[in-house]
């Protein structure tokens, strides 16, 4: 077993002490910000040295990864990210709220879906009836002014293009930000929902079905079948409990700064660095 230790504000000395306590045989500086941790010499049960480490690396803001996989990253054929709060910091329909003064109440229905407390279809039909009326040209003053990728967003993808894997934006959010998104950062394949606009204004509607879990998960296996490969040769991030269909049926899952239900059963959870973190591991 490996441990990969990173991340973006802990220096050099925190990183090898938190390091220590598996007794590596060698340690690697995969970068200026992480350590890979070779061939440990672990002397307490396993169980015991990892909440250790993991309550020290957590107060120190240093993410923990325990690689006992097989896995590089020309093992895999395609990147299947989620856009809100994700591939992107924010959440759109919550800032599309703000623009109707909303945000408060939309914000907590978002929360409440990407906890897992609320089903996301009945959520997103809450969230969207609340913006009828609204001005369509509000989607593009929060793309313009708000719309931010992630740190690493751009390292990653330059990364695993490159590397002549595929990419797909899966999204419970709108083909208004996924389309522009897509377009921008010459990803693969994207699907999202789609806002009902009529005489230039929300009308509070989504047209046709709705993306949610289940829709995500088909999504990723259908752009599987189309490329011809196994859904093992996928790699699925999100950050919410709707991403966990797809996430499950990946050959590796990322939960990126991460609700505590996606990061207990993701593979990988990237809490403080970048999305370009999985490089470190992989």
């Amino acid at each position: 077993m490996n441990l990969i230790l990173q991340s973006l504000t802990a220096n050099q000395t925190t990183l090898h002490r938190i390091a220590a306590l598996t007794n590596p045989r060698h340690v690697i500086n995969t970068s200026p910000g992480a350590l890979r941790c070779v061939d440990l010499q672990i002397s307490e049960p396993l169980e015991v040295i990892k909440e250790k480490i993991e309550t020290m690396a957590f107060q120190e803001q240093v993410d923990v990864c325990w690689k006992n996989f097989d896995q590089n990253l020309g093992d895999f054929k395609l990147l299947a990210m989620d856009m809100d709060s994700t591939l992107i910091t924010i959440e759109c329909i919550d800032e599309i709220a703000d623009m109707q003064g909303l945000k408060r109440e939309v914000s907590a229905i978002t929360e409440a879906a990407m906890r897992g407390d609320i089903a996301f279809p009945e959520s997103l039909t809450k969230r969207v009836a609340l913006l009828k009326g609204l001005p369509a040209t509000a989607l593009q003053r929060v793309y313009d002014e708000r719309l931010k990728l992630s740190p690493g967003a751009e390292k990653l993808l330059h990364t695993v293009q490159t590397a002549g894997i595929k990419t797909l934006l899966v999204s419970g959010g709108f083909t208004f930000f996924t389309d522009r998104v897509m377009a921008n950062l010459n990803l693969d394949f994207s699907h999202s929902n789609q806002l009902e606009i009529i005489d230039g204004e929300l009308t509070g509607r989504v047209i046709g079905n709705i993306v949610d879990a289940e829709e995500k998960r088909r999504t990723v296996e259908r752009i599987c079948n189309q490329l011809a490969i196994s859904p093992a040769q996928a790699i699925v991030m999100g950050d919410g409990a709707n991403d966990l269909a797809m996430m499950g049926i990946a050959g590796l899952s990322v939960a990126y700064r991460a609700k505590p239900v996606v990061r207990k059963q993701a593979d990988v959870a990237l809490n403080f660095v970048g999305l370009d973190g999985l490089l470190n591991i992989l």
